[in-house]
């Protein structure tokens, strides 16, 4: 009965190899993806928001803040500007999508 039971698993086991896997694949045309938005005017870490705004005008939505320290984040039409209390961290062009 013992070897059964170790025949049977050991056979569960062999199909598991078989199953064919499945992902999404992401095409990214590599040093591409922002080539026409790299030279864009962004806002530069160490701004305030007042700043941002004098220079850029308003975001078209705002993530208000999460977490602690609390960052939040403001979305322009090419590019978001993260900020931690009321200094930007970081500004991330957004992502260019490739024609199929």
């Amino acid at each position: 009965m013992g070897k059964l039971i170790i025949t049977a698993i050991a056979i569960c086991f062999s199909f598991v190899g078989v199953m064919p896997a499945q992902a999404e694949v992401i095409k990214l045309l590599v040093g591409s993806q922002a080539s026409e938005k790299h030279q864009l005017t962004r806002p530069t870490n160490g701004v305030t928001r007042e700043q941002v705004k004098a220079q850029f005008g308003e975001p078209v939505n705002i993530v208000e803040p999460i977490g602690e320290p609390p960052i939040s984040s403001w979305e322009y039409a090419d590019y978001f500007v993260f900020y931690e209390y009321n200094i930007v961290l970081h500004t991330v062009l957004k992502h260019v999508p490739i024609p199929e």
